[in-house]
């Protein structure tokens, strides 16, 4: 019986220490599997931190390159605006040496004119001498002196563009209407190819305004438009068109008028200004 026991006893232990040696061989395994896991993960941390440094360094490489663009773009927007503003400052002394170089064409043209115009010196008349009793000559007597009130017409004078223009503009800022239109007329007449015909046009139309003539207020400015289509100063004849309509009480053609000029000349100060007069037509009374 003893036997027996002990022999059950030891199959008992063999049994019990077959799972306990298989529980071992399996956590053995599994710490094996960890430490494999854990060096990988190591290793992609290295990975990642040499991939983060990389980037870091190719950032700080963009930003350095943006940086240079940056500066190199504000210098050539530096130069750009230069160049633009001697490129504005030549176009304006190009401008004012055209209108000084038209004005003295002009002035040689009224004094060619005048020169023209002025009569050839009469020819002195001659007679021959006398034969003077001795065999010789004597002089003849001079020519007697014109009477008086008779003499040569006096040479035709043409003022200058400059002197016409300013006579009229003096009288223009003084109040006197009526003989600045007269003046930019005789202006326009005299010399219709001048670079200010269309500014004494629109002169014209601003007197009659002024003057409480919106009627041939609106006729002038007309003329304007119509003659003189591609100088600058038409987009202020449009406005004063329209003032002078609505002097006259055509709210309408008023209307229309600052409308086309707004469509035609949008970055004009007189299209700032016709907007003004189009909001204020909106409004309520």
């Amino acid at each position: 019986m003893k036997q027996t026991t002990i022999l059950l006893v030891a199959m008992l232990a063999l049994a019990a220490a077959a799972p306990a040696s298989a529980a071992n061989k399996e956590h053995q395994q599994l710490m094996a599997d960890l430490r494999i896991l854990q060096e990988q993960t190591q290793l992609l941390q290295n990975a990642l931190g040499t991939l983060t440094d990389a980037l870091k360094s190719v950032n700080t490489r963009i930003d350095q390159q943006t940086e240079v663009n940056r500066k190199s773009f504000a210098d050539q927007k530096l130069v750009i605006d230069n160049l633009t503003n001697d490129v504005r400052v030549i176009r304006e002394k190009l401008d004012d040496n055209n209108v000084r170089i038209g004005s003295l064409s002009q002035e040689v043209d009224a004094l060619r004119q005048q020169l023209q115009q002025a009569p050839a010196a009469r020819p002195t008349p001659t007679t021959e001498p006398a034969p003077s009793p001795g065999g010789g000559s004597t002089a003849a007597p001079p020519p007697a002196p014109p009477a008086p009130g008779i003499g040569l017409p006096p040479a035709a004078t043409v003022a200058s563009p400059q002197k016409l223009w300013d006579a009229a503009y003096s009288d223009y800022t003084s109040g006197n209407y009526d003989l600045a239109v007269i003046g930019f007329e005789s202006y326009i007449k005299t010399f219709p190819k001048s670079d200010l015909a269309a500014n004494a046009q629109v002169y014209i139309c601003a007197s009659y305004i002024n003057a409480k003539k919106d009627d041939k207020a609106v006729e002038a400015c007309d003329v304007a438009i119509r003659q003189y289509p591609n100088a600058s100063v038409i987009p202020e004849a449009f406005y004063r068109k329209g003032v002078a309509l609505i002097n006259l009480r055509d709210l309408s053609n008023a209307r229309s008028t600052w409308e086309e000029l707004v469509r035609r000349y949008p970055n004009t100060d007189a299209a700032t200004l016709a907007r003004q007069k189009l909001d204020q037509m909106k409004r309520p009374d």
